[in-house]
């Protein structure tokens, strides 16, 4: 049985990655080739946000070293994994969609095969926009958050880039395009 693909979502605060991932998500419903990662992160469940398995910073720490992870990174006071039971779904042969940091991306093409990274962007402007409109930092925390999203450069022979700046469905049909390996509708 051939392996399955690592999708690895990218992309900088404000991108739409979780929104278009929910719409394919949806879309696709309960295909067994394709399996949506659901992240471990050092927040309480409740926090809003994301639907993701909560731990501590103790538990985390000691997931890493017993190697529970297939990756794991660190960002803006917290700490993310995906954990390793998904490899069984890559052995099996089905896809595995995960949000990951891109600073995890020479990594995990060092240590899965095969691997498609999937860059979700939009324009400066509309980032702005979206990081303003969500209220969760001021003005001058939004244009750091800009900065390091220009400071990243996302390439390679196994990037697909999706402009996220159009009607929302349209996002999706393009995620669900890569995802299905069908061309957009």
């Amino acid at each position: 049985m051939a392996r399955g693909t690592l999708y690895l979502i990218v992309g900088p605060s404000g991108a739409g990655k979780d929104t278009l991932l929910d719409g394919a998500k949806a879309r696709l419903g309960d295909a067994d080739d394709i399996v949506f990662a659901k992240r471990v992160i050092t927040r309480p469940a409740d926090a809003g946000g994301e639907d993701h398995e909560a731990m501590s910073e103790g538990d985390f720490d000691r997931a890493v070293e017993n190697g529970a992870f297939l990756l794991h990174w660190a960002s803006h006071g917290l700490h993310y994994g995906i954990p390793g039971r998904y490899g069984n779904d890559l052995r099996a042969g089905a896809d595995v969609v995960a949000n990951v940091s891109r600073a995890v991306l020479n990594e995990a093409r060092e240590r899965f095969q095969p691997v498609r990274i999937v860059n979700i962007t939009a324009p400066r402007a509309v980032l702005r926009e979206r990081l303003l409109a969500r209220g969760r930092e001021d003005a001058d925390a939004v244009e750091r958050r800009l900065a390091r999203a220009d400071a990243y450069r996302v390439e390679g022979t196994d990037v697909i880039t999706i402009q996220n700046d159009k009607p929302l469905d349209e996002g999706v049909g393009a995620l669900v395009s890569v995802l299905t390996h069908r061309p957009a509708a």
